[in-house]
């Protein structure tokens, strides 16, 4: 490729069907600079001549190939040619081939709505994009873009390109902007999703320190003046970030949990804990993990222990209540790895999860647990919250209790005897642990009474954990071998 600033002159293409590759060969000019008086200036001052036939030459007998599937890393000093390289190469594929391509710059994100309503083309396909990407989390979801962290707000725009189904992925001043953590991290992610998805990525930035996460198939490596170089590299994913490496999981305590409890969806209060394990990065706390004993029933056990006393069960079973890693570090398998090398750890020949997200996220699978089987909302439940819709509540806000509250206040006393009516014909225990904090059981009478006697804020918390029983889940299983 011949490349001379700014003007185009002509240019070549060529599509080698061997190597399913196409060999962009480009030539420029620039035009002469018009003559003022501050040019003349300059030439007198510095003794150059105004010569029309002068060139600036950028890239001189340049030539590379370029596959929709490869993984390209343009990096150089600011001023050496990166992003003019970079444009014309997507000039080229945008006008030579039947390519589509997307620029990160293009995106353009919705702003005043949560991202979860912003992206794919329904709340399954949002959640499965976000959590790709590394946005999973479920107060993030219900986050607007603007109020996004810099590196969050890179990790949509990558689920936006992935919704696109462009074939080619552009992006100048690569991760420019955000901490060098954070760009590898996202520079890890972006090569693992365009191979798995079959896409091809061109980014061009000043840094070469991403060259380890991106596993680049083509670096192009430009100085100033002439000096470019090319490289070649199988087109192999990067299998662990390189911040991974940098991590160790050891024995953790309840402090260690509360520091990260924050950014976990459910409740911050956990109880019958048998043991915690935290993921470090040198004095970092980057994740942790709490195993507690089992309570004593749980949908799915059945289907692959035999029933047993409640000490056998206590001595033999661990349950994980809880795993969050750190936001900074999602989607780099951080999930996967506590769970994979704590499991060994615990102290019992079996561990069960039941999770949520695990239904959009893998993690515990790929570590090494087996998925037995996925709940399904009790009939009851699926009632109550049809009423609900039917009386005008957004069935995707019932775990927000402020919201429930409002909503009950535009209610009349009908309305409200209603609602209380379907929860008296369903008493579950975790509805009896609301209304009477100190009982496992009530009589049904007793309960009846309970529910109908309840406040506006006891009701909204029956309809909070409603909405939560009512959630698929998924229940994991783990054998010593």
């Amino acid at each position: 490729m011949r490349v001379e600033y700014f003007k185009i002159k002509g240019d070549v293409r060529k599509f080698d069907a061997k190597t399913g590759k196409f060999i962009i060969s480009v030539s420029y000019e620039t035009a002469p600079p018009e003559t003022t008086e501050r040019i003349l200036g300059v030439a007198e001052a510095f003794g150059l001549g105004i010569d029309s036939g002068r060139r600036f030459v950028l890239y001189d007998n340049f030539r590379v190939a370029i596959g929709p599937g490869d993984i390209v890393y343009i990096t150089g000093e600011s001023g050496s040619g990166k992003s003019v390289l970079l444009r014309e190469l997507e000039k080229d594929i945008r006008s030579g081939t039947s390519w589509t391509c997307i620029d990160i710059d293009e995106i353009k994100p919705a702003i005043g709505k949560p991202i979860v309503e912003t992206v794919g083309s329904s709340l399954e396909e949002a959640l499965e994009l976000l959590s790709l990407v590394g946005l999973n989390d479920a107060y993030l979801f219900l986050r607007n873009y603007e109020h996004l962290s810099d590196g969050q707000k890179y990790r949509y725009k990558i689920a936006k390109m992935i919704e696109s189904g462009a074939q080619f992925w552009i992006a100048d001043e690569f991760c420019s902007t955000l901490d060098r953590d954070t760009a590898k991290i996202v520079a890890f992610n972006l090569q693992k999703i365009a191979r798995k998805l079959g896409r091809a990525v061109i980014v061009a930035t000043t840094h070469t320190d991403l060259f380890e996460d991106l596993s680049p198939s083509i670096h192009i490596h430009k100085r100033f003046g002439r000096e470019v170089t090319v490289k070649y590299y199988p087109s192999q994913p990067t299998k662990e970030c390189s911040l991974v490496k940098e991590m160790r999981v050891e024995e953790g305590t309840y402090e260690d949990w509360k520091k990260l409890a924050y950014f976990h969806y459910r409740s911050h209060r956990i109880a019958n804990v048998r043991k915690i394990f935290r993921l470090m990065r040198g004095d970092e706390l980057c994740g942790v993990i709490v195993y507690s004993y089992p309570p004593p029933t749980c949908f799915g056990r059945r289907l692959v222990l035999p029933k047993i006393s409640v000490r056998d069960l206590n001595e033999n079973l661990s349950t994980i209540s809880r795993v969050v890693v750190h936001p900074k570090y999602r989607s780099i398998g951080l999930g996967q790895k506590i769970v994979r090398e704590t499991l060994p750890l615990v102290g019992t020949p079996y561990v069960e999860m039941v999770a949520v997200m695990a239904k959009y996220n893998p993690f515990a699978e790929k570590a090494g647990m087996k998925k037995i089987v996925e709940s399904k909302p009790d009939e009851r439940l699926v009632k109550i919250i049809s009423r609900l819709k039917e009386m005008g509540f957004n069935t995707h806000l019932l775990a927000c209790r402020k919201y429930v509250l409002n909503k009950m206040r535009e209610l009349d006393e009908g309305s409200i005897k209603v609602i209380k009516e379907e929860f008296m014909d369903f008493p579950h225990p975790r509805f009896i642990r609301i209304l009477k904090p100190d009982k496992n059981f009530l009589s049904k009478r007793a309960y009846v009474e309970e529910v109908k006697s309840a406040s506006a804020e006891k009701l909204a918390r029956l309809i909070e954990v409603c909405s939560i029983l009512s959630q698929t889940k998924v229940y994991l299983f783990w054998q010593r071998d």
